[in-house]
């Protein structure tokens, strides 16, 4: 496994993507929730502004400040003309008004979700429709229900939506957003179910894959199936695995290999790590947990218990058992960590190689992590 790239600051990170991306079409991130997924986007969207010509920028982002963009208005007089407002101001809309963006937003709603929509931009708002079916037999029929509120993930999708269409002018050569050079994707997806997760991956992917587009991405993501589907679609990206350095206080991105990534996998090898080192947290025993309930997953057990094995002196097999239970319940902050007791260290250590042992991961994974111990 290659050295892992290491990062004073966020930053330089950004900088340092950017300069991947000359000669690169993608990069793909794979990142825990925390580590500053939100933050680096950001900081590489500014990177692009110019600060002498206020409006000069080169990034199209979506993160979580993209979902900020639209607001409800619940109607609290009334209590029935609910829509949500559009923030006018942003340059992320420039073409709403000529570009017929309902059309746009339409075919790639449809993908996802039963309801309707209508943009006023007179107004700048979103009002929300839905087809409901009333009565039984001869008498059935669907009803319009007109200025409904949507579920927080059905109006996520719906901004989902409206940045694909946005993406789409993007790549058909739209003036409107002629100052386009880089788009940034981050975690589009946090609401959606595995089917969907799948279904928009891999259209983002075969959208973005346009032959003939100059268009550079980044895309950073928490979630396990997502990634997995970009890297088998986009398979020239630099993919990498983005996590804290705590040893430094920076960052660093470590290249996640030919083969497809698995973020438990990349957990192992840093709880390894970690234990090698004897930098161990209490937060660690969340990870161990988060890893062994997807192994028992994977083997059709019911519970994570069922992956730790069981030692002479607890023929119950219940000792390690609560052990992971009580101290991967804790309200533990990745920022401001708390070093295990000596004794409950040792029992991560017996839980961890008993684990490793049982289960065939590739032994190179842990490989790296001897070799530079053995030459301290």
């Amino acid at each position: 496994m290659a050295e892992p790239l290491p990062f004073n600051d966020l930053p330089t990170l950004a900088q340092h993507l950017r300069d991947e991306l000359e000669n690169k079409k993608f990069v793909l991130l794979y990142a825990y929730n925390g580590v500053g997924k939100t933050r680096l986007s950001t900081e590489f969207k500014n990177l692009g502004k110019d600060h002498e010509d206020e409006g000069k920028r080169d990034t199209l982002y979506f993160n979580a400040f993209t979902e900020d963009l639209f607001t409800w208005d619940n109607d609290l007089e009334g209590d029935s003309e609910r829509t949500l407002k559009i923030n006018a101001d942003s340059k992320f809309f420039a073409g709403l008004e000529e570009l017929e963006m309902d059309n746009r937003i339409r075919p790639l709603l449809n993908r996802y979700a039963d309801f309707d929509f209508r943009i006023d931009t007179g107004d700048w708002k979103v009002s929300f429709s839905r087809d409901v079916a009333t009565g039984e037999g001869e008498d059935a029929k669907n009803v319009t229900v007109d200025e409904i509120k949507v579920s927080r993930s059905e109006e996520n999708i719906f901004i989902w939506c409206f940045f694909l269409a946005i993406v789409q002018l993007v790549l058909d050569g739209a003036k409107a957003y002629a100052w386009v050079k880089y788009i940034y994707i981050d975690d589009p997806i946090s609401s959606l179910d595995e089917h969907n997760a799948i279904a928009v991956a891999t259209h983002l992917a075969r959208m973005l894959k346009k032959e003939d587009s100059t268009l550079k991405t980044v895309i950073s993501t928490h979630h396990t199936l997502f990634f997995n589907v970009l890297y088998n679609e986009l398979k020239r990206a630099n993919k990498y695995f983005l996590c804290r350095d705590r040893a430094a206080g920076g960052y660093a991105l470590r290249n996640t290999g030919d083969t497809p990534f698995f973020h438990h996998v990349a957990a192992l090898t840093e709880l390894y790590e970690a234990e090698r080192s004897g930098k161990l947290y209490t937060h660690h025993f969340n990870m161990l947990r988060a890893i062994m309930e997807k192994t028992a997953s994977f083997h059709g057990h019911a519970n994570f218990s069922d992956c730790i094995r069981r030692r002479e002196d607890d023929i119950d097999g219940v000792l390690h058992t609560r052990i992971v239970n009580l101290l991967s319940h804790g309200n533990y902050s990745l920022y401001e960590p708390r070093e295990m007791m000596d004794e409950n260290k040792e029992h991560f250590r017996n839980i961890l190689h008993e684990f490793i042992e049982r289960y065939p991961f590739n032994p190179k994974l842990f490989n790296e992590t001897d070799k530079k111990e053995e030459a301290i």
